[in-house]
């Protein structure tokens, strides 16, 4: 157990170092400007329009790093220092979105799986600590088992949301290089980004991997007790 919450520990500060290293990598290339002179916007809207897309909308939202892709509205959303800048992390961030959308629209199966489980998610990983911590207070061991498997789904989607992720950024790579929105040599600043960006991904399923590990120990451990 001791090991496990080391680990955990550990984990945790991956985190929150990933964190701080996609801000750093994000900002780096910011400054770098794109060759072609492509803004965010631009990039992702030829993208998007090659691919037979032009039904998609783009929308500039709030604050930095909140790009996503929406699927039930198919929009393709871009920060502000995405949207309407021309750089090398504009230009990477705003067409790995696209990358999402392509995903979709090709019914790329990781993808479709996790849409399918997402409202399970959302209600899992809202009730799965109450019915954890419950069952730990009033030693029903039903509670704790139940809590351990709605908690397995959410790290479930943690664990197929990285194949989605890095299918997205290798998409993205491909096409802007094959399309002409970036140069050869700025391939390596495209790759630092989207890098940066996946680690964050990695981190958070490898925290809730080793959290699922510890919760079924305890598991383990009551039921021992029983």
């Amino acid at each position: 157990m001791l090991f496990i919450f080391i680990l955990t520990i550990l984990a945790f500060i991956l985190t929150i170092w990933a964190q701080f290293r996609v801000k750093g990598t994000f900002n780096k290339w910011s400054s770098v400007p794109a060759r072609t002179g492509l803004t965010g916007y631009e990039a992702a809207r030829s993208m998007l329009d090659r691919n037979g897309l032009q039904h998609i909308r783009i929308e500039a939202v709030r604050g930095t790093l909140s790009d996503h892709y929406d699927p039930v509205n198919r929009v393709v959303r871009l920060s502000e220092p995405v949207y309407g800048k021309s750089s090398i992390s504009a230009v990477s961030v705003a067409c790995h979105e696209v990358g999402h959308a392509i995903q979709h629209a090709e019914h790329y199966p990781m993808l479709v799986l996790r849409h399918r489980i997402f409202p399970v998610v959302n209600f899992a990983s809202g009730v799965a600590p109450f019915l954890f911590i419950a069952g730990l207070l009033l030693s029903q061991l039903n509670l704790i088992g139940i809590g351990v498997l709605l908690f397995s789904v959410a790290v479930f989607f943690q664990l197929i949301t990285l194949p989605v992720e890095f299918n997205a950024s290798s998409r993205a790579r491909d096409l802007m290089v094959a399309e002409g929105y970036i140069a050869n040599d700025e391939e390596r600043g495209v790759a630092k980004v989207l890098n940066a960006a996946a680690l964050t991904y990695v981190a958070a399923a490898l925290l809730s991997l080793l959290e699922l590990i510890r919760f079924v120990m305890m598991f383990i451990g009551a039921s021992r007790q029983e």
